[in-house]
């Protein structure tokens, strides 16, 4: 049987910018005469961790990570593996890791034992979507979360199903009918 993909809006491209401003806000008075690195999470925060770094007033470096934990599925497994690890030293600075979505938590988690070991004056996360319906891991609260959504396969605004829709400008529940 042949599957044919619709995507129904879940968050507008207006809401996710007021956001993500509300997010940089905080962020800005929590580090307010501090530098920071954003360790953005490719490919799925960049357009995410590109708009919030804009908003942010603080003195910051830029860098990123890559790991795989999806593949070509729909469902996340719980293995994590480096595709490309942090290039700046991160010893004694303030660390905010920028992701996008947090799932069932295990790449959340592998990312924060990895990052602690480099040993960060302070490490918080700010992530774009929270699962929490999902979370099979562990871990302590994300300090700045922009939406919580259901469970839903979502793309739009960075992520992606198969390297496609990351271009939308807006969030969206991928839906596959029978056809």
């Amino acid at each position: 049987m042949t599957k044919k993909e619709r995507i129904e809006p879940l968050l507008t491209a207006e809401k996710i910018d007021a956001r993500v401003s509300e997010l940089a806000d905080q962020i800005n008075k929590d580090y307010v005469g501090k530098s920071i690195i954003l360790m953005g999470t490719l490919k799925g925060a960049y357009i995410f961790m590109a708009d919030l770094s804009r908003k942010i007033t603080a003195p910051t470096e830029i860098d990123c990570l890559k790991v795989s934990s999806y593949g070509d599925s729909t469902s996340p497994i719980s293995q994590v593996a480096f595709d490309q690890k942090p290039s700046i030293e991160l010893e004694g600075k303030h660390v905010l890791l920028v992701e996008d979505i947090v799932d069932t938590g295990h790449t959340l988690a592998y990312l924060r034992r990895y990052l602690e070991s480099r040993k960060p004056a302070s490490l918080k996360v700010c992530a774009l979507l929270d699962k929490p319906s999902r979370r099979e891991a562990v871990l302590p609260e994300s300090e700045y979360i922009g939406f919580q959504i259901p469970d839903a396969f979502v793309v739009g605004y960075g992520l992606d199903f198969n390297q496609r829709y990351r271009n939308l400008p807006f969030i969206g529940e991928l839906i596959f009918e029978d056809i």
